[in-house]
């Protein structure tokens, strides 16, 4: 099997100057964990994830360990709705793996372990978004063909 049997194609996203809280709203009532980031060009920039914007709120821990105080994570969770007006160009992270629609799916999966990252976007040639493929898709993908020999 290759990338372009499982990808998904109708893949939602955002460009760099999307609100965080859209992005989440998206998120959250697609059940999905994270977007690819597109320019004007369907070009991906960057790629946001639910790990991303929760991050944000985490206190560094070099600072805790300096300051000896033990961190308040109720007050940190309240800090939530500061990030909401955040853009995603705040939080994406900008070096994103992607996989080519040709790409044998084993190889796509173990970038994926590789890297410990859960979605890969799909490009073409230029470097355009065409898809996604989640480590989910490959294992259901997988576990089906084999039921089928």
């Amino acid at each position: 099997m290759i990338v372009k049997d499982i990808m998904t194609q109708s893949v939602k996203t955002a460009n760099s100057d999307t609100l965080i809280k859209d992005i989440a709203s998206v998120m959250c009532l697609n059940k999905i964990s994270g977007v690819p980031v597109v320019d004007e060009n369907n070009a991906l920039v960057g790629i946001l994830s639910e790990k991303d914007i929760l991050k944000v709120m985490f206190p560094d821990v070099a600072r805790v360990m300096e300051d000896g105080v033990k961190p308040d994570f109720e007050s940190m969770e309240a800090d939530y709705k500061n990030i909401l007006g955040k853009k995603a160009c705040d939080l994406m992270t900008q070096s994103v793996a992607s996989v080519t629609p040709d790409m044998p799916l084993l190889k796509a999966a173990s970038m994926m372990c590789l890297k410990n990252i859960r979605r890969i976007p799909v490009t073409d040639e230029n470097k355009k978004l065409i898809g996604i493929i989640s480590i989910g898709d490959v294992h259901k993908a997988i576990f089906q063909e084999s039921l089928l020999n």
